[in-house]
């Protein structure tokens, strides 16, 4: 086992499947909302996540994950801004899941 995945191994409860759907999972205006605080969409709702390529952007509006804290699917971008987020390796999100307030 290498010293990577037993770290995400320590704070991880869930590990979640990332899927790729044909088209982009619009966000909620809570999460739009949530991210424009945070500094990670400007005012006209453009992302602007700090060390994430256009191209891997692109990619990431297209993908969902089964959220096990929230129970139900979301897209991947609330998922890799949450604080349950620990890494993503081989199309596994390891969750800390704990509860969000």
């Amino acid at each position: 086992m290498s010293e990577s995945n037993s770290i995400a191994d320590i704070d991880t409860k869930y590990i979640v499947q990332v899927k790729l759907s044909d088209k982009a999972i619009r966000l909620g205006e809570d999460v739009k909302s949530e991210l424009k605080s945070i500094g990670m969409m400007d005012d006209k709702g453009k992302l602007k996540l700090k060390g994430v390529s256009p191209k891997m952007l692109k990619r990431m509006k297209m993908e969902s994950v089964d959220c096990p804290v929230l129970e139900k699917e979301i897209s991947f971008i609330p998922c890799y801004v949450c604080k349950n987020f620990n890494s993503r390796i081989s199309g596994k999100v390891y969750c800390r899941g704990e509860p969000l307030l």
